[in-house]
């Protein structure tokens, strides 16, 4: 199983976890419409880069950031705003909660 896999499968049982920068995330079950949806967003390229389909998939598990809903991205500029304003304090409590150490996630886009 690859990472992206690895991440969406324990995406399905998170629920919510609190960031370094205090921000409560409420963490979404991705579904099998939501993963087509991403990698629709993500383009044909970036579909088959799993590091960056990592993170898109660690961000877009993201539901809500202090009780304000926050949309599924529906193109690769989203996605990369989702990760902008979640910043590595978001991403690495999403990453921690769905069963993946921050530290894979940095070395992977240090990576790519």
């Amino acid at each position: 199983m690859g990472p992206a896999a690895r991440l969406i499968a324990a995406a399905e049982a998170a629920a919510e976890v609190m960031d370094a920068d205090g921000r409560r995330l409420a963490l979404r079950r991705l579904t099998a419409l939501d993963k087509l949806r991403l990698f629709k967003a993500a383009g044909p390229m970036l579909a088959q880069n799993q590091m960056w389909l990592g993170m898109a998939v660690l961000a877009c598990s993201v539901a809500a950031i202090d009780d304000v809903p926050v949309p599924q991205p529906a193109n690769e500029a989203q996605i990369e705003a989702l990760v902008a304003r979640l910043g590595d304090g978001g991403i690495a409590a999403v990453s921690a909660a769905l069963g993946g150490p921050a530290e894979s996630v940095d070395v992977a886009i240090a990576k790519n």
